[in-house]
């Protein structure tokens, strides 16, 4: 992997105000899957690559990587982007939207990323449980939301994104095949793994 070039790819996407994962985020992350090493991991919310080509050091010798993006541009970006880090024989991007792709995906992951719409994120919950092998973990990012998930929060614009992450937040908490952990790093990351 050309570290160098990972450099450059994070740096422009945060001076475009680019949403890519924080890197505290990652550092909680990235000791789960190095003792892990996944074969399949679906991360929903590709962005510009970052965190996918981040997520392919960590897999299994032939490990891959399926992640789906709905806008065009950011595909285009993302695919040049794993191309300049010399990964894309381990990362396939599925372009369009996850709400349609997912129902269609029929392959069992070992670990799932959601970092997509957060309206949507109770949704993909039951569509990455659908889809997780036998101890998989789901890891949901931005789950605190800027705080506004466990605070009092009314503003309109954002009040179906707060609403839907408290849904999932619950779901996760209280579905009996899975261990769940709400860590207030970065944005706020759910870590859930499924018992069996």
């Amino acid at each position: 992997m050309n570290k160098e070039e990972l450099r450059k790819i994070k740096e422009k996407a945060l001076e475009e105000h680019i949403p890519i994962i924080m890197d505290e985020t990652l550092a909680v992350m990235e000791p789960i899957l190095k003792e892990k090493k996944p074969e399949k991991i679906l991360e929903i919310g590709t962005a510009v690559g970052y965190s996918a080509i981040c997520f392919s050091e960590y897999l299994s010798e032939k490990g891959k990587i399926d992640t789906i993006e709905r806008e065009e541009e950011r595909v285009k970006e993302a695919l040049e982007n794993i191309k300049k880090v010399e990964v894309e024989e381990k990362i396939h991007i599925l372009q369009g939207d996850a709400v349609e792709i997912l129902p269609t995906l029929k392959e069992k992951y070992d670990v799932v990323f959601i970092d997509a719409a957060k309206g949507k994120y109770p949704f993909f919950l039951e569509q990455s449980l659908r889809l997780l092998k036998e101890n998989g973990i789901i890891f949901a990012d931005n789950i605190l939301y800027k705080g506004y998930v466990m605070g009092e929060y009314h503003k309109h614009k954002q009040r179906t994104a707060v609403r839907n992450l408290r849904e999932y937040i619950k779901a996760v908490c209280e579905n009996s095949s899975l261990e769940t952990q709400i860590l207030e790093v970065g944005d706020g990351l759910a870590i859930s793994k499924k018992i069996s």
